[in-house]
């Protein structure tokens, strides 16, 4: 089996797995009891919450716990809850659970265009922040395209409005949140550098156990709680704390840090060889979807059109291939996804697209054959309906397409550098 499906999960890491375990039976004890077992277990769990923070340049006390990113992103739509009339901007390609937070908390939402490749639009930004905007949120990198935003020039345009704001007499505050659950392991997620209000983390695609994530929260923002008892995350979200997880958690945030740089240059590797291999055997070329060179070295989203995507996996999996249509909470419905008809796909290349995206598990030699494998595939179904007949090949500009991506390098560095 290859699994090409990192971005809807990861699994936990070896070294992940046996820092938790000991919380799950002999440190079992609850954190907030009084006796000294206990309050050794507290300073363990504020030793590594502390760790965490740390990966994103943050205290301790600037990050609440919560059971994933869905409820980190939640919790921080309720800001918009201390504002009357308070109004959210929303990026269009954004995961649904920022869609449906921001239509729960706000009063009006309106969605920032992006361009075909699914970057931001930043005078489509400018133009739809109102004198009632409170809650700007864009994820730093998209879960479909993996397309990377730049997180500090937004931050910097909220910085000159908030300081118009404050010229005009207007005390409505203007906060910038965004969902970093894909980055973490690709990116590096400074807060101070980024320049975000709130910032939503996400251990199962790290490498983490899943049911925990964390948000980030800048000082003297206010938010409401979503579960009372007893008080703890300062009050945001009571409940025993989860040790287990937040070990976890933890440690698989420091280690993805560590990591970064040697992660990019494997996925750069695979994300080439991967594309040249589909080039040189599809009978029908490839559509990559997404800016290289603004885009986390693991995606590689790709269109064949005319095909059906949904065909293509099923046959793909008896052949011992793990990918996906696109998000999982969205192919799971059988929708059609919103960040494609955002970059403005036609139906039938929607229909037609995958998402691949590689992990630590990939090697170079399952690289390879996934790849020829779904070349064969995606060639089986188009000689099953006609778009491709024998040898007969209906592809243009291919070998210009080849000898592009022969001669592209790819460099997260300068990604970051753009944010």
């Amino acid at each position: 089996m290859i699994y090409l499906d990192f971005a809807a999960a990861t699994p936990v890491h070896p070294k992940v797995l046996e820092v938790m375990l000991p919380y799950f039976s002999e440190n079992f004890y609850n954190p907030s009891a009084p006796y000294l077992p206990a309050k050794h277990l507290r300073g363990e769990y504020e030793a590594k919450k502390s760790a965490l923070a740390q990966t994103i340049g943050a205290k301790s006390p600037d990050l609440v716990i919560t059971a994933g990113a869905t409820e980190s992103i939640n919790l921080a739509f309720t800001v918009l809850e201390n504002y009357t009339d308070a109004e959210a901007l929303i990026l269009s390609t954004e995961h649904a659970s920022v869609r449906e937070s921001a239509r729960h908390y706000a009063k009006k939402v309106a969605e920032i265009a992006v361009d075909q490749t699914g970057l931001i639009n930043l005078k489509d930004l400018a133009a739809k922040i109102t004198e009632k905007t409170v809650l700007i949120s864009v994820a730093i990198t998209n879960n479909e395209l993996g397309a990377i935003q730049p997180l500090s020039e937004i931050a910097e345009m909220i910085r000159k409005i908030r300081e118009q704001r404050l010229a005009a007499g207007n005390l409505t505050p203007l906060y910038l949140h965004s969902d970093a659950s894909q980055a973490a392991s690709l990116l590096d997620l400074s807060v101070a550098r980024l320049g975000v209000d709130l910032l939503t983390l996400n251990s199962a695609k790290v490498y983490g156990p899943k049911g925990i994530g964390a948000l980030y929260i800048s000082r003297g923002v206010r938010l409401q709680p979503i579960s009372y008892g007893g008080g703890q995350e300062m009050g945001l979200r009571s409940g025993t704390e989860n040790v287990p997880l937040l070990m976890g958690f933890a440690e698989a945030s420091v280690r993805a840090k560590a990591h970064i740089s040697a992660s990019r240059k494997k996925y750069e590797k695979f994300n080439q060889l991967f594309r040249q291999i589909l080039l040189e055997k599809s009978l029908i070329t490839p559509k990559f979807l997404g800016n290289k060179k603004h885009q986390l070295a693991n995606f590689c989203p790709v269109c064949f059109d005319g095909l059906d995507a949904e065909r293509l996996i099923f046959k793909l999996e008896d052949r011992g291939i793990l990918l996906s249509t696109g998000a999982a909470c969205a192919a799971s419905k059988g929708q059609k996804s919103h960040v494609l008809s955002a970059i403005g796909l036609t139906d039938s290349e929607i229909t037609g697209s995958l998402r691949v995206t590689f992990g630590e598990l990939n090697t170079e030699e399952q690289i390879r054959e996934a790849a020829s494998v779904i070349a064969e595939v995606v060639n089986q179904e188009a000689k099953r309906i006609g778009l491709v007949s024998g040898e007969v090949v209906l592809k243009e500009s291919h070998d210009a397409e080849l000898g592009q991506e022969n001669s592209t390098v790819f460099s997260q560095n300068q990604e970051v550098a753009h944010e």
